[in-house]
């Protein structure tokens, strides 16, 4: 037990929460951003795996990581942009949309990365390029605080930006005050001029932008390969997350971050005698736990709300 103690309150597991937490983070910045303009992206996990693979690819053959992030970044939202243009312009359901890139991706990938590089299972013959980490000048001597925040890979520093832009955009901008309009009453804000489609169709190219540096950071950041279903779940996991965060940034942020913790306390406990396949059921069973709690918390609050409402409606003349 003090052997757990110790991992659990190092520095070590700290860093270790804030790198695994990236992807995870990611995607759920991508479902917050579709969930606001009303469409659920659950292809969220297929347009992950096709970054990362398309981010290997590229910077083998460029040698730039930089190169490949951008290419990988452009395929995730043409990820994005094809699920937007079958569910919003041909009217296919978002759901089977979104499971139908899911299944094309974790097939396809691994099928291109044959056609490319002759490997079946990860791209080992491909000497793809990795994003640098940052060592942050007077942070990274700072005791404690410093080998927990500083040293991290790049895309790490890119996600915690981009919780403050995207907080900014969705309250200080037209646009999100648009995509939030769509989001609550698409027929309302329908009225006022706003074109619904064209919202929630720019809501989903950055959904697809967010998955896609998540992805990118699994096989240029978090490894240096790609591997068949590498994701592993996290684009779920980030769905879980947007939901449990209550649909805000903060909240978003803050679950995302809890489930970082499940997972980085996965990769703590092998270290103990605890048998791997216990281990690695923990950031599931997390996901598990916290959807049960939201969902008593949810039909508590809709319980006040009707009651609430029924008292009003009693106390009319």
């Amino acid at each position: 037990m003090s052997n757990f103690f110790d991992i659990l309150f190092s520095t070590e597991f700290a860093f270790s929460v804030f790198r695994v937490m990236t992807p995870i983070l990611f995607a759920a910045l991508g479902a917050l951003i579709s969930n606001k303009a009303g469409i659920v992206n659950i292809g969220l996990e297929g347009t992950m795996l096709v970054a990362a693979l398309t981010g290997v690819i590229v910077s083998a053959y460029t040698g730039s990581a930089w190169v490949g992030l951008l290419i990988a970044v452009i395929a995730g939202v043409g990820v994005a942009a094809l699920l937007g243009f079958f569910t919003l312009k041909f009217k296919t359901h978002i759901i089977l949309g979104g499971i139908a890139v899911n299944m094309f991706a974790s097939g396809g990938t691994v099928f291109i990365l044959y056609l490319v590089s002759g490997d079946k299972g990860a791209s080992t013959s491909l000497k793809s390029a990795v994003l640098p980490s940052l060592h942050i000048p007077l942070l990274q001597d700072i005791p404690v605080l410093g080998p927990i925040l500083s040293g991290h890979n790049v895309l790490t520093y890119v996600s915690l930006v981009c919780v403050a832009g995207l907080y900014y955009l969705l309250a200080k901008t037209p646009l999100g005050l648009q995509i939030r309009s769509v989001g609550e009453n698409p027929h309302a804000a329908q009225s006022v001029g706003v074109r619904v489609n064209r919202v929630q169709f720019v809501s989903l190219l950055i959904s697809g932008f967010f998955a896609a540096l998540g992805g990118a950071y699994m096989s240029m950041g978090y490894l240096s390969l790609f591997t068949r279903d590498m994701t592993a779940g996290r684009g779920w996991i980030g769905l879980a997350a947007e939901a449990v965060g209550r649909s805000t940034t903060l909240g978003t942020f803050l679950s995302s971050m809890l489930f970082g913790a499940a997972d980085a306390l996965a990769n703590a406990l092998q270290v103990l005698k605890i048998p791997a396949e216990l281990v690695g059921t923990t950031p599931y069973v997390t996901t598990v736990i916290c959807l049960v709690v939201y969902a008593i918390t949810e039909a508590k609050v809709k319980k006040r709300k009707l009651a609430k409402t029924d008292a009003n409606h009693a106390s009319r003349p």
